[in-house]
């Protein structure tokens, strides 16, 4: 028979086994006891699961399901829980610091202290005893006086380089020389000629010219004089047989009237 090695486990004694596995045990033991209070701190360390995100048909259902209920839409909503939280907030301020602006930009705050610098200065200043008198208004213009004939005054019209001839022109004043205003716009009025107009137009610069630079009565006018003179003549050429060209005269004439009051 031979003899048993150390360490052989056949000839290992009994109590010698049960305390290995008693150890092994509690090893393991507390290895599953760590483990579990590992996993249960890295569960309290993360952060919350956030819960998934409604799609937007079914977020703009529960909105208008909740506006259907409530009778007020989203954007009112919004609006009054800001201003219930500006309120909230002014109440919870006090006074003083409502009282302060809003924090500004660094250039509108020194252009602000500057303007309520000139302001405390102006304010410095002692005050002018004695003020500006106002500025008197300027009297307007008394009316110049007509340039005068044996005593009367006599207002004048010009129109110039009318077109057409002095002679053509002389033909229709001599109808309205010496007449009243009134008739003159009637003669002027039923004349056939086209330099009629011309002399109707004159005729009414003249009593304007009365009426407010003289402070005359247009009724009461009657024509002193009236001419026809003549102005530049423009030359123009017409093409004629055997390569020739005939001179045109385009005449033109200066027209001037002036009226005086009635006798009485």
């Amino acid at each position: 028979m031979t003899p048993s090695k150390p360490g052989d486990p056949e000839k290992t004694p009994p109590t010698q086994t049960a305390e290995t596995e008693q150890v092994e045990a509690e090893a393991t033991e507390a290895k599953a006891a760590a483990a579990k209070e590992a996993a249960e701190e890295k569960a309290a360390e993360a952060p919350a699961e956030e819960k998934p995100k409604r799609t937007r048909t079914r977020a703009r259902k529960a909105e208008a399901t909740a506006a259907e209920e409530t009778g007020v839409g989203k954007d009112e909503a919004e609006a009054a829980l800001a201003g219930a939280d500006v309120e909230k907030a002014d109440a919870d301020t006090p006074v003083e610091e409502q009282a302060k602006p809003k924090s500004r930009s660094r250039s509108r705050a020194k252009k602000a202290d500057e303007a309520q610098a000139d302001d405390e200065a102006e304010a410095e200043k002692p005050a002018k005893a004695e003020e500006k008198p106002a500025k008197a208004e300027t009297p307007k213009p008394a009316a110049k006086p007509a340039p005068s004939t044996n005593g009367r005054p006599v207002v004048r019209a010009h129109a110039k380089h009318v077109k057409t001839s002095a002679r053509k022109a002389r033909l229709v004043c001599d109808h309205i020389r010496g007449k009243s205003v009134a008739e003159a716009r009637a003669i002027l009025a039923h004349t056939p000629r086209a330099v009629a107009e011309d002399w109707a137009k004159l005729l009414e610069s003249a009593v304007a010219n009365a009426e407010h630079n003289h402070e005359l009565l247009g009724d009461d006018l009657r024509i002193f004089s009236v001419t026809a003179d003549e102005g530049p003549t423009l030359k123009r050429y017409r093409p004629r047989a055997m390569g020739r060209a005939t001179r045109i005269r385009k005449r033109t004439s200066h027209l001037s009237i002036a009226l005086t009051p009635k006798e009485q």
